[in-house]
């Protein structure tokens, strides 16, 4: 199985865009991934983009960008109040949100986004704008678990130590309140599913968490 590292070109700037629908998209979908790029590339700079919010989710959404990338040197957090469940019905205004984003950060090494086969009409909404927008990037496209049963089959796994499988379930409890109530929401689907992808990829650990990459240069 091919293991390639990122961030072994040299290069001492080093940008991460991570982008979500909803407010804890990005914990759920990659937050272990960047829990461990952290530690190992400390000089990241992460752009942390959620579209859709509200008051409150607002205040936990900020916290979980702080829990999940506070180490990084530099943390741009940007949350747009778009609502929920109607991204694809706002196309212009969202679109333009993504113009911006170019403009401010035009050569990301790694976009995290949503699953193209998403279920969920804002998360394919904002995966195809990502595709739209950043057309000669390396895209991980990551899953989130849902009642609608569309969990594909990852093509790109980064493990995930297990005592940061632990730190990303306790700051996803510690930092979503308003989530608590959710029969979904809890350790075990989330330990789970990791425990899964671990499997798959043959994780030293025994965790990681799954991507779907689409097109990505090898070079020898």
């Amino acid at each position: 199985m091919l293991q390639p590292k990122l961030f072994q070109d040299g290069k001492q700037k080093k940008q991460v865009l991570c982008l979500g629908a909803h407010c804890d998209d990005i914990e759920i979908g990659c937050g272990g991934t960047i829990l461990e790029l952290l530690a190992a590339n400390p000089d990241i700079e992460i752009t942390w983009v959620v579209f859709s919010s509200n008051a409150q989710r607002k205040a936990e959404a900020t916290a979980g960008a702080e829990a999940f990338a506070g180490d990084a040197a530099r943390l741009d957090l940007r949350i747009f109040d778009f609502r929920d469940g109607f991204l694809p019905y706002s196309g212009t205004a969202v679109k333009e949100k993504f113009e911006e984003l170019k403009k401010s950060i035009a050569t990301p090494d790694v976009i995290f986004t949503h699953y193209r086969q998403d279920l969920h009409q804002d998360h394919r909404a904002v995966c195809e704008l990502t595709w739209n927008t950043f057309r000669n990037h390396l895209i991980f496209e990551y899953e989130i678990p849902k009642w609608d049963g569309d969990l594909g089959i990852p093509n790109t796994f980064f493990p995930v130590s297990e005592p940061r499988v632990k730190e990303k379930v306790q700051k996803l409890q510690q930092t979503y309140n308003s989530q608590q109530t959710k029969r979904w929401f809890t350790d075990d689907l989330f330990t789970s599913i990791m425990r899964i992808r671990g499997m798959e990829c043959n994780s030293e650990s025994r965790f990681a968490e799954g991507f779907y990459t689409r097109k990505m240069i090898v070079s020898v």
